[in-house]
């Protein structure tokens, strides 16, 4: 898992962490089970207060993503997993990467119709696994 804040955003920071996180859950990089970096280790590589990832954990573990259990640290939460398409926050992960692509094909110059075509192509093509963590 490589997490990354953009310090330009308007986006808070946490919010940017909480995100990345959820978008890992979901999609299945990060497993049930799972542990997450402890917060101040995670906050020292990001270059970050410890207090923007505790709320990040906090905000996760409130929606049910992550669970937090002393020693153990937290963890990804097995119930998430079995979420369907019609799980709102699927539909947030999803409308954060169109979002993103949107913003690259028109950075590059392309119009809907060829970022529509672009993104039917990679639909059809099938997925690869997400080889990080």
């Amino acid at each position: 898992m490589e997490l990354e804040v953009d310090v330009t955003s308007p986006t808070p920071h946490y919010e940017q962490i909480r995100g990345q996180i959820e978008r890992f859950v979901l999609t299945g990089a990060l497993e049930p089970g799972m542990r997450l970096p402890p917060i101040r280790q995670l906050a020292s590589h990001l270059g970050l207060s410890n207090g923007v990832v505790a709320r990040a954990y906090h905000e996760l573990e409130r929606e049910g993503v992550v669970t937090t259990g002393g020693k153990r640290g937290t963890i990804v939460a097995p119930i998430i997993a079995r979420s369907g398409a019609d799980d709102p926050r699927r539909g947030r992960v999803l409308a954060d990467a169109a979002a993103q692509y949107a913003s690259v094909a028109h950075a590059l110059g392309f119009d809907l119709e060829k970022a529509v075509l672009a993104l039917r192509g990679a639909m059809s093509v099938p997925a690869t696994p997400f080889a990080g963590s």
